[in-house]
C-alpha cells in the first residue's frame, strides 16, 4: 500500500479515536403502552414530563412504578415517555438478584422469551407477561456519525472511558438512525465499575 495512503488511514483512525461521545448512565426504567399507563394511573392518564432526554422526542416522566418479582420489589422505577407500542422494563443485573427475575441481556425491543412481573402503580397493577431485560450497552448514532466513525448499524465496537478508573467496554452495539442523537448508554453496574457519571465523555477504541 502507498505510504501516503497508510499515513492518511492512520490519521483518520487517530481522529476518530479522539472524538468524544457523550455517555449517560441508564438507570432502571420503564417504557409503557398507553393502555398500561391508564391501568397503573387511571383512565385517560397522560405522563407528565420531568425533563427531556438526549434522544429526540424522549423524556423522563415524573411518574414511577414498582416492580414486584419472586424475591423482592424495586420501587420508584422511572417511566420514560412518550408511550410505546409495547411495554418494556430495563433493569440491571444487580436488580435481577434483588427481584429474582431472570432477565436476559438484550437490545431494546428484543423481547422474545423474556420474563415478566407485576407492575404496581397508584391506581392499579399490571401483570406484564414478558418484556423485562438487562439492556445491552450501546451507542446511538446518526448516519453522518456512523460515516465519521466508519461503523454501521448492528456492529459491535470497543469504547474506552477516561482515567482514573478507565476501562474498555467490548461489544458495544451501534444503533444508527436519522432520528437519533450521538449518545452512548451503559447501565449502573457498568458505570459503577469505572466511576462513570452522567454525562461523561467516552471514546471509540
Amino acid at each position: 500500500m502507498d505510504e501516503a495512503v497508510i499515513t492518511g488511514e492512520v490519521l483518520l483512525r487517530l481522529q476518530r479515536s479522539e472524538r468524544g461521545v457523550i455517555c449517560n448512565v441508564s438507570n432502571r426504567h420503564a417504557h409503557l403502552t398507553q393502555e398500561h399507563i391508564e391501568k397503573l394511573f387511571g383512565q385517560g392518564y397522560k405522563l407528565t414530563k420531568l425533563r427531556d432526554l438526549m434522544q429526540p422526542g424522549e423524556y423522563a416522566a415524573k411518574e414511577t412504578l414498582t416492580l414486584n418479582g419472586p424475591k423482592g420489589k424495586l420501587k420508584k422505577i422511572r417511566i420514560l415517555g412518550p408511550p410505546r407500542e409495547f411495554s418494556q422494563l430495563e433493569i440491571s443485573r444487580t436488580d435481577t438478584y434483588t427481584t429474582g427475575i431472570k432477565a436476559p441481556l438484550r437490545s431494546s425491543g428484543d423481547l422474545k422469551d423474556t420474563p415478566g412481573g407485576w407492575l404496581i402503580g397508584p391506581h392499579g397493577s399490571v401483570q406484564l407477561v414478558s418484556g423485562i431485560i438487562v439492556g445491552r450497552r450501546h451507542i446511538h448514532m446518526t448516519p453522518p456519525d456512523a460515516d465519521f466513525f466508519k461503523v454501521k448499524d448492528g456492529q459491535n465496537v470497543r469504547v474506552r472511558t477516561r482515567p482514573p478508573r478507565s476501562v474498555v467496554f467490548e461489544d458495544v452495539l451501534v444503533r444508527v438512525s436519522p432520528d437519533y442523537a450521538l449518545e452512548c448508554h451503559i447501565d449502573t453496574d457498568e458505570a459503577n465499575s469505572c466511576d462513570l457519571k452522567s454525562p461523561s465523555e467516552v471514546f471509540l477504541s
